[in-house]
């Protein structure tokens, strides 16, 4: 055997092992500079929410078929609302109680007002009283000492002879009668004093009575309060025993029909949102170039024979494996590099046909341009 006949397969295989080095080692800078870039791993999504029940309650109508659309603020599901009527009657009941209290109460006031008016006024007509009883004790006292001095002065002059019987009785008389006046003056004085401290504590008393009634006062108030915010809660509950669509779009299977007892919580039916988008996971190699706005080409399984037309929404802030339950931890174990999927959002352009046949959960092939040429990151 020759020595060439070595030779040649050897000079061969390492040129192929070189080929295949130098391919590898920019397959992804040449992968990312691609300006078209192409992936199968594409689905239609759209905003799906499920509706659930807020109360407790049996259903009474199912208002909707499945798969049928709806629009926005449109009744899907009632619930019986006998109870939670019944539960806002209550409460507009013990507000009215509350309030009628409150007018009660408010009578109430004026009536004692009146009382601690009347109470003043009694007040200020003893003080009159005891002015006028010391005014007629001050008059009179001068008048009963001249008739004391006079009744001494008669008795002396009788006791010498010097009078006459009548004069000395008169004098008797007047003194008597003036001194009868001032005590009875007195007497007015006392009493009107005994009346002025009567009307001080009736005033006192109508004064505290006032303020235990604005205490009342205040608590009416709160429980009209705590009842007003008791209607708001019975009629939130009884708007709850409606469900609505929160916007157009399409119901799916309804998961509960009427005569159904639902719990707060429990799905009743779910709610396809009109507007469909597509989920691209592109490799991380794949988005060197691509850009918000850029315009995607989408072949969906169901047409297969028409191109839609969109454009780059938005990029997720993340590779999915982030967002799953369990997200890896590379920092441990053994590690195998695996190229991550990226998550892209990509919308149709408006005015196409066919965009209300699309349905999430289609598969689709989806063609992203990147029109690479002067981006950041790409070659020039």
């Amino acid at each position: 055997m020759s020595k060439n006949s070595f030779i040649i397969p050897l000079v061969v295989l390492l040129a192929a092992l070189g080929l295949l080095l130098g391919v590898a080692g920019r397959f992804t800078e040449w992968q990312g500079n691609q300006p078209d870039q192409k992936t199968d791993d594409a689905y239609l999504r759209a905003d799906i929410t499920p509706l659930s029940t807020r109360i407790s309650g049996t259903v009474s109508k199912v208002k909707v078929n499945d798969y049928q659309s709806v629009i926005a603020g449109q009744t899907l599901i009632e619930l019986d609302d006998e109870d939670y009527r019944a539960a806002l009657n209550q409460a507009q009941a013990a507000l009215a109680a509350s309030e009628a209290s409150l007018a009660d109460n408010q009578a109430a006031k004026s009536i004692q007002d009146a009382q601690i008016d009347a109470a003043k006024a009694g007040i200020l007509q003893t003080e009159a009283a005891i002015n006028a009883a010391k005014a007629g004790i001050a008059s009179a006292t001068p008048e009963l000492e001249r008739a004391l001095t006079e009744l001494h002065r008669q008795q002396t002059l009788f006791d010498s002879n010097a009078t006459t019987h009548q004069q000395l009785e008169k004098a008797t008389a007047e003194e008597g009668q003036l001194s009868g006046l001032v005590d009875a003056r007195k007497a007015d004085l006392a009493r009107a004093e005994g009346a002025l401290a009567t009307s001080h504590s009736q005033f006192e008393a109508a004064k505290r009575q006032r303020d235990a009634l604005n205490t009342k006062d205040d608590i009416y108030k709160a429980e009209i309060d705590a009842k007003k915010a008791a209607i708001v809660v019975a009629r939130v509950n009884l708007a709850y025993t409606r469900i609505a669509a929160p916007t157009d779009g399409t119901v799916g299977e309804r998961r509960a029909l009427a005569g159904q007892l639902v719990a707060p919580g429990t799905q009743v039916i779910d709610l396809v949102q009109s507007e469909v988008w597509v989920q691209a996971n592109f490799k991380e190699t794949q988005l060197t170039n691509m850009r918000v706005g850029d315009t995607v080409d989408l072949l969906i399984d169901t047409f297969p024979n028409r191109v839609f037309q969109g454009k780059v929404e938005q990029l997720s802030p993340a590779s999915g494996s982030q967002f799953a339950l369990l997200p890896p931890d590379n920092a441990t174990g053994n590690y195998t590099k695996v190229v991550q999927r990226v998550p892209v959002k990509i919308v149709f352009l408006s005015g196409q046909p066919y965009l209300d046949r699309l349905r999430p959960g289609f598969s689709a092939i989806v063609t992203v341009h990147t029109g690479k040429t002067g981006r950041p990151g790409g070659n020039q």
